[in-house]
């Protein structure tokens, strides 16, 4: 019998993957103390963001008794937010590649 427990699903998948990327030429660098303090300075100026964010819609929300009123402010709040998550992916990309 060999020594090394059995792997777990995600570390099949994970080997695989890396698998691929070996093939592919792709190469994994870590990231930089300055990349990581910028990626935890993206995420928390998001959440921040996220929080006033829901802090003035359960406001607006609050004061409108209207069924349509509410539901474009529900819209309005969702692209605010979908906006917000997008924006902050794509500062991370850029951080994790080195153009920030």
């Amino acid at each position: 019998m060999s020594d090394q427990a059995p792997k777990s699903a995600l570390e099949l998948a994970m080997a695989r993957l890396r698998a691929k990327d070996a093939e592919a030429g792709v190469v994994e660098t870590p990231l930089t103390d300055e990349q990581k303090a910028a990626i935890a300075d993206a995420r928390n100026f998001c959440e921040a963001k996220l929080a006033e964010l829901n802090i003035l819609h359960q406001s607006k929300l609050a004061r409108t008794l209207e069924p349509e009123a509410r539901a474009l402010m529900e819209d309005e709040h969702r692209r605010d937010v979908q906006r917000l998550t997008d924006d902050r992916d794509r500062r991370i990309v850029k951080i994790r590649e080195g153009r920030a």
